[in-house]
């Protein structure tokens, strides 16, 4: 007897729950007590949780955790053709920029890409120290031989982080103006952020093939978007009120408050939002690489698998390298434009 018969008897349940015949394949805890010569029906131990498998148990109308996770993935599998026929075509310039950045980044010699990368980094942060560990940190990816890989990295970095801002900016804008579609943002924002990494992964492998780049572009896209959209809301929401009332007495349109005013005025926390979204581009490109993203991530990977300590812990080196540049030249860009607002 099963720890929940006396409910569905005292319910009146009792010929409903047995008019489901055969309860399907064992499960693995039946199996083990049948092995064991005990009898899997036998009410034994405290009373467990009224959980699917429990309830099961007793009455077999009620479906197991394994016919609900068997169901969805049915599924999942039965519009997959459907939902790959229109997924295909939208996110197939994601994989021409990924495969064009990454042959660019790797075709250009070396002596001619880190003076390039070394330009831009005085450039946007025109601070000196910033550059110089710039210029200290490529010399030594390239004196371990990781140079290459780390430019591989890099260039997965620019185009994710590039779309995320493209994307993440207007739509940060347009909840900041409706508040319904705030609202209606949020938890699909608090999902995005929360999902484990990993996760990301499962339904793109069964979409895309792992030899595509969209895989992982999508994967480091849905992940590192998050940042960057609620800062852009929240520094639009933050501007102060009594500017937005001058430009209105001014006579300006929606469109001059937002790109003379508002936007001038959230610079520091839409670029903190960037610099977010940039440092979890570089944690996803570590995940991608189980799905083929080329990089140091691969070498981590490596490391892991083979127990290569030295290789795993020089790789991870280089990453954390290319974070603090990526960090310290964005901040450095946020601190110009906060000096350049506040001169005025």
């Amino acid at each position: 007897m099963a720890h929940y018969d006396g409910v569905f008897n005292a319910l009146g349940l009792r010929d409903w729950c047995d008019s489901a015949g055969n309860d399907g394949p064992m499960t693995m805890a039946q199996l083990l007590a049948r092995a064991q010569g005990q009898d899997e029906g036998a009410t034994t131990g405290p009373l467990p949780f009224p959980s699917l498998d429990a309830l099961h148990e007793a009455c077999a109308k009620i479906p197991q955790t394994r016919e609900v996770t068997a169901g969805l993935e049915r599924f999942f599998l039965d519009i997959k053709d459907n939902l790959k026929l229109v997924l295909d075509p939208l996110t197939q310039p994601l994989s021409w920029m990924l495969d064009g950045a990454l042959w660019l980044f790797t075709s250009i010699p070396w002596w001619v890409l880190i003076p390039m990368l070394v330009a831009l980094c005085w450039y946007v942060s025109r601070s000196r120290p910033v550059t110089v560990f710039v210029i200290i940190a490529f010399a030594f990816l390239g004196a371990i031989d990781h140079l290459e890989v780390a430019i591989e990295t890099l260039s997965i970095i620019f185009v994710c982080t590039g779309l995320c801002v493209l994307f993440g900016v207007p739509i940060g804008i347009a909840m900041s103006k409706n508040d319904r579609l705030q609202k209606s943002g949020i938890p699909v924002l608090d999902l995005l952020q929360t999902l484990p990494t990993f996760v990301y992964l499962i339904p793109l492998i069964f979409l895309f093939s792992v030899t595509e780049s969209k895989l992982y572009g999508i994967a480091i896209i849905l992940y590192a978007i998050v940042p960057v959209i609620r800062l852009t809301d929240l520094g639009i929401r933050l501007v102060d009120q009594d500017v937005i009332e001058a430009a209105n007495a001014f006579g300006m349109t929606s469109r001059q408050k937002l790109f003379k005013v508002e936007i001038p005025l959230a610079l520091p926390n839409i670029m903190a939002g960037v610099n977010q979204t940039i440092m979890m581009s570089l944690a996803m490109v570590v995940i991608a690489s189980l799905v083929s993203a080329p990089g140091l991530g691969v070498l981590v990977l490596r490391g892991i698998r083979n127990l290569e300590i030295g290789v795993g812990l020089i790789a991870g080196l280089g990453i954390v390298l290319l974070a603090v540049i990526l960090d310290r030249v964005s901040k450095a860009a946020l601190a110009r434009v906060d000096v350049s607002r506040s001169s005025r």
